[in-house]
């Protein structure tokens, strides 16, 4: 149950994302207005990439995990192992990528 929530709630993540981007873009080129920095400067931020990575990162395995159980279903009887091995990969991955931020982000470069 909690992948299929964190599925959706993912998913809608990266929508809100794709919505604000066009928002900024649109409204920098339109109107030159300050609401496009600003919201640049949010979407810019290493807390918000952090969640938007882990947005990523997780609908894209997770949507994996579904794909592979829907073309073989002689597998979904071991839908609890599918999601113990997403969580083996998910969290490595994710833990790489917020270390690999973060450490950018604190030496400056």
């Amino acid at each position: 149950m909690l992948a299929y929530m964190l599925h959706r709630i993912s998913g809608l993540g990266m929508i809100i994302f794709v919505s604000l981007h066009v928002v900024a873009s649109f409204s920098m080129q339109q109107f030159g207005s300050t609401l496009g920095t600003t919201i640049n400067t949010i979407y810019e931020s290493v807390y918000f990439q952090v969640l938007l990575y882990f947005c990523v990162i997780f609908h894209t395995l997770n949507g994996l995990r579904i794909v592979i159980l829907d073309f073989w279903p002689k597998l979904l009887e071991f839908q609890r192992e599918a999601t113990w091995v997403q969580w083996a990969v998910f969290i490595p991955v994710y833990a790489l990528t917020v270390f690999v931020m973060l450490y950018i982000q604190l030496s400056g470069g």
